[in-house]
């Protein structure tokens, strides 16, 4: 397995609270795309959530990376204490994310089913039997 990062939800307020991290911890952020970024996902939002942020990533040390987006309540989602995170593993081949990922969603919900992202990765989502969100991608 590559690497095994924590992916953070907030509800608008991400870019400054990975401001915040990055002051902590240093370093520089290695991507921060907003919705605007994305033409097909943008149409869809109101004007105020184009600006938000759909994924940045801070990498913490050596082998960790910190990773968020806002979730839009204009987009359905919602935040309770316990579902504004997920863990994020980033496979080293397609048939170990194909494993992980169908091991993992046993008695769980997949909510979004590993394929090709838009964004040219190998990608899905799910919440495993014990509530435990996950978010499973190959590059």
């Amino acid at each position: 397995m590559a690497s095994l990062n924590t992916y953070l939800n907030f509800l608008g307020n991400t870019e400054e609270v990975f401001n915040f991290y990055k002051s902590v911890f240093g370093g520089e952020f290695t991507l921060m795309q907003r919705f605007s970024d994305t033409p097909e996902v943008a149409a869809n939002l109101p004007e105020e959530d184009k600006h938000k942020i759909m994924h940045v990533s801070l990498p913490i040390g050596k082998h960790s990376t910190l990773m968020g987006t806002d979730a839009l309540e204009s987009a359905g989602h919602s935040l309770t204490f316990g579902n504004n995170f997920s863990i994020s593993i980033t496979a080293d081949t397609k048939e170990e994310a194909d494993r992980i990922f169908k091991q993992l969603a046993e008695e769980g919900e997949i909510k979004m089913p590993l394929e090709m992202a838009f964004w040219g990765e190998y990608f899905g989502m799910l919440t495993d039997k014990y509530n435990v969100q996950w978010m499973m991608s190959f590059k």
